[in-house]
């Protein structure tokens, strides 16, 4: 299990004010449309204790995928009719990774990011109640793999690189770790949780 006081630290953090995170945060010059169509979605940030050190949960998308084929990202997805952001994020992580809800303890959420592909991502924070057995959903996730939340809310590990996209240089945050490459939308959200871990 978890143990809350591991957690305590992050639920501090929370109480700082934050704003609303996006791709194109390090691309000023990028115009995006005024009355552009958001989709909701919603991602789980799932805290597990690991030998007694915090770690997070991340998944490897399949190289089959149509729309960012290989990336490191968390478990989430859009939000179906209704539904609230927790509970697609839930939904999500246990269709993606066998993570039920019932194992999940959410206690904080991030202000939303928007992503290239028009979504606004509402991160939803959760603590792992009892160690799990990883089900990766086949043809969806590769592998599902954790990291040392103290690698992650270290805001001196991120880097900005860039790539060209739709002709133009386009930068975004990453925080390698060992043979993992997060960058993107993954490192964004991660970075907003870093800025205010570290504060």
């Amino acid at each position: 299990m978890t143990r809350p006081e591991l957690i305590a630290p992050i639920r501090a953090a929370l109480a700082h004010p934050g704003s609303a995170s996006s791709d194109f945060d390090l691309n000023p010059d990028v115009r995006l449309p005024a009355r552009r169509k958001l989709r909701p979605a919603a991602v789980l940030v799932p805290f597990l204790e690991v030998d007694g050190q915090l770690r997070v949960i991340l998944t490897k998308r399949s190289s089959a995928l149509k729309h960012h084929p290989g990336q490191i990202a968390f478990p989430g997805g859009k939000v179906d009719g209704d539904e609230t952001v927790e509970a697609a994020a839930l939904r999500e992580a246990d269709e993606e990774i066998g993570l039920r809800p019932e194992n999940v303890d959410v206690f904080g959420i991030l202000p939303s990011h928007e992503t290239v592909t028009s979504f606004t991502v509402t991160p939803i924070l959760g603590r792992v109640r009892a160690a799990f057995d990883p089900n990766p959903e086949a043809g969806e996730v590769a592998e599902v793999f954790s990291v040392p939340f103290d690698h992650l809310c270290d805001p001196g590990r991120f880097t900005v690189e860039g790539r060209m996209w739709q002709g133009t240089k386009r930068r975004y945050y990453t925080v390698p770790y060992g043979p993992y490459y997060i960058w993107g939308a993954t490192a964004r959200i991660l970075r907003a949780l870093a800025e205010r871990v570290s504060t």
